[in-house]
């Protein structure tokens, strides 16, 4: 991009070259010496009372070292709301609870041991549907919750929603559910834990939060956190998955502990499947309003979530949903509740989007409603609507940059919106709201930097910044590169370890590069000014007259003055009292916490994007063919635009997915399709034709040199443009997801429409 070396250019990942080689070590590569494999039991019934455990057959088989219950290994419980026991004593409430766990000289042994283990339970009645949950008689899964609704809840009001529903000249109405999906991580979950001197604990985790996790892991096992240091190999994805803290790592580190001995557990592709958290499924009615010149009245929604049988952060999926229902587009009154209700299934937790992909799929369906009903073209509608910087929406976030409208015209352009289309084919559009500049869930949202220059020239960036392959370590090394005028090849990111690396809060909310990245700007600028007193008197310059490029630090009034930035560097140090150029930097944006009332600005900045698509359904059997797919992202600046087409055209598969094929199916909480031939993800033969990705610019002030964030967003609007097009196209509406063919065909044979 002019203006900048480095910033705006398209170039490879840092980590490509170790990743396609298979140079990359993934936890499931590493070997201790005297290192055990752990395996863990689980309940055979959703919902029943433990009579009785016997582990003595296990010890039997040649290899065991250890066996632990509940009654030997005394924690804390995990989870939001503590209330998941680690290893369950008296009741189990879903099939994929931790009765038991065994560690042994091989997997195959392990997994024998825990087949001899000896469980006998008292089946309990149980219940599987969130409305059934709450009705009244339903088995109370937690004593702190009765008719199973969660103390944590959602009821946000501003201005009068249902009297300005009653005035409103058209509204729109329907209810809307979601379902389960999980992650797919190409990696399957993992956990090492290692005792050593004195009592410390060296965990290796692809967790997502390793700074947290030191206070968590300490709270429940009781050692302590100043003793805990986190490694984290290579992740092989995670998209929310590893956000919080599981029975499995507190398992591994009881088992390190009773042995004596380096364990580690690592599940099979069927456990990743049937006891990772997935995707939160919800019920949601809404409705909206606008006057006759088609701008919104009112918005109104209440939902109701399935939780699961124990609390993570799907409880707090409810907030994010409710940035989009409350701040897409300008909408003076707002209603929004929502219900967290426990059943015997699957407990859910963070998954890209956070709650919003599943509200905008409801949100974006009734605004194609209003617009039809209002007779205003769709992307007109939007567009007299849309988001506009210096606005301020109803739960107080201020809207700085904001490309909307120019996405909304380009997704349209591009798409054909207005233009020829053959017999059941449809063209739909959607927008998205997100959080672009951090998101402030905890007190703190900041990020640390040290920034080291070396003899040569070479700058290495230690930092807590997880990288779970966003792209985000390439984009701080160019961060840093264009700080510091240094060629790209210079730059490497350190982030494996708690001990080396400053705090971070960890990767989520789409915080990464516009949060790190920050901090690298931080403790690069402390690095020039402490190079700029040392080069100055070397060439005989001011201070303020010195830029860097090329690997040189030259006066811009005089460029002939200039000097190696790894002479400076070696001149400083390499002498009678010397020292080191080492520069840090700490980054806690300026957004607000919220309080119970959900109002304050939390995020520094936001993110927005139109997708369009173009379908083709066959009425005959109800299949969906999407045959162009265009994303138009308000990206602030793009860091680096290959990365970011990477983020984008994963987010397309991932929630073309979530939208057509991809669903956990259960049966009374048991999982049937536990394995990738049964759960249906896109094949790269099933994706559009064309994909078109473009890429609005605003430049946002508080970014790293304009970024925003944008991982999330890519697939937060991609749902409710399928079902926009299918209506388009065949004439109904699509409430549920997926839109399987079976689904779509029974709609469509429902309105007599089907051949």
């Amino acid at each position: 991009m002019s203006g900048f070396a480095c910033v705006g250019r398209k170039v490879h990942k840092i980590d490509a070259f170790d990743k396609v080689t298979g140079r990359a070590v993934y936890g499931h590569d590493l070997r201790i010496p005297g290192m055990l494999h752990g395996r863990i039991l689980r309940s055979a019934h959703a919902h029943a009372r433990i009579a009785e455990i016997d582990a003595r057959p296990a010890l039997g088989v040649p290899g065991v070292h250890a066996v632990i219950t509940a009654a030997d290994a005394k924690t804390g419980n995990i989870g939001f709301l503590q209330d998941h026991p680690v290893l369950k004593g008296d009741r189990v409430r879903s099939f994929r609870d931790e009765v038991a766990a065994v560690a042994a000289s091989s997997e195959e042994a392990a997994e024998e041991a825990c087949s001899r283990i000896i469980v006998k339970y008292e089946p309990l009645p149980a219940v599987f549907d969130p409305f059934e949950a709450m009705a009244p008689g339903a088995p109370q899964l937690h004593d702190s919750a009765p008719a199973n609704i969660i103390k944590f809840g959602y009821d946000f009001n501003e201005g009068d929603a249902d009297k300005a529903l009653e005035s409103s000249a058209f509204t729109a109405e329907g209810t809307f559910r979601t379902h389960y999906v999980t992650h797919c991580c190409m990696e399957t979950c993992f956990a090492l834990a290692v005792f050593g001197r004195g009592g410390s604990l060296t965990f290796h985790s692809s967790t997502q939060i390793p700074y947290l996790m030191q206070n968590t892991l300490s709270r429940v096992t009781g050692v302590p956190a100043w003793k805990i240091r986190i490694r984290q190999p290579v992740i092989g994805g995670a998209f929310g998955s590893k956000l919080d803290v599981y029975p499995y790592e507190i398992i591994a580190i009881l088992l390190a502990q009773r042995t004596g001995r380096p364990v580690k557990i690592t599940y099979t592709r069927e456990e990743e499947f049937r006891c990772t958290p997935t995707r939160q499924p919800m019920v949601i009615r809404m409705s909206a309003g606008c006057d006759r010149e088609g701008k919104l009245t009112a918005r109104k929604a209440e939902a109701v979530l399935d939780n699961g049988a124990y609390t993570s952060w799907g409880i707090t999926t409810p907030h994010i949903m409710l940035t989009g229902i409350s701040s897409l587009y300008k909408v003076p009154n707002v209603s929004f509740k929502a219900f967290s209700v426990y059943t015997n299934n699957a407990y859910a937790s963070a998954f890209r989007g956070y709650g919003n992909p599943q509200g905008t799929f409801a949100n974006e369906q009734l605004i194609d409603e209003l617009a039809l009903k209002a007779g205003i073209d769709p992307v007109e509608f939007r567009l007299r609507n849309a988001n506009t910087p210096g606005s301020v929406t109803p739960q107080r976030f201020r809207i700085t940059t904001c490309g909307l409208s120019e996405c909304i015209r380009k997704a349209a352009e591009r798409i054909g919106f207005g233009g020829p289309k053959a017999a059941n084919e449809g063209v739909g559009i959607a927008c998205m709201f997100h959080v672009g500049g951090g998101g402030r869930v905890y007190k703190s949202d900041g990020c640390g930097v040290i920034a080291k220059l070396d003899d040569f020239g070479r700058l290495s960036l230690m930092t807590g910044a997880t990288e779970i392959g966003t792209g985000s370590d390439t984009a701080m090394a160019m961060i840093g590169a264009e700080c510091l005028g240094l060629p790209l090849d210079a730059v490497s990111v350190i982030n494996d370890d708690t001990d080396v690396g400053p705090w971070d809060v960890g990767i989520h909310a789409s915080r990464m590069t516009f949060i790190g990245g920050n901090a690298v700007i931080m403790a690069c600028e402390d690095i020039k000014d402490q190079l700029r007193e040392h080069a100055a008197p070397m060439i005989g310059s001011d201070p303020k007259n010195l830029e860097f490029r090329d690997s040189k630090i030259i006066d811009c009034m005089n460029p002939d003055r200039n000097i190696e930035i790894s002479r400076v560097v070696r001149a400083v140090h390499f002498r009678e009292k010397g020292r080191m150029i080492v520069g840090k930097g700490f980054y806690d944006p300026p957004n607000e916490f919220q309080g119970k009332d959900f109002r304050g600005n939390v995020s520094s900045t936001y993110a927005f994007a139109a997708h369009a698509v173009r379908v083709r359904v066959d009425p005959s059997t109800g299949k969906i063919a999407v045959l162009k797919f265009v994303a138009a992202h308000d990206v602030g600046r793009a860091i680096n635009p290959l990365g970011l087409e990477g983020q984008v055209h994963g987010a397309i598969a991932q929630g073309l997915g979530f939208a057509l094929s991809e669903q956990l199916v259960y049966d009374k909480g048991r999982l049937l399709n536990d394995n990738f031939t049964d759960y249906k993800m896109l094949l790269a033969r099933d994706m559009p034709a064309e994909i078109e990705i473009h890429f609005i610019e605003t430049d946002d002030p508080e970014g790293p040199f304009g970024a925003k964030g944008v991982s999330e967003a890519g697939i937060i609007p991609i749902p409710a443009a399928v079902a926009n097009a299918v209506a388009d196209a065949v004439g109904i509406r699509i409430r549920t997801l997926p839109m399987t063919p079976e689904n779509v065909h029974s709609a469509l044979k429902a309105a007599g429409k089907a051949t």
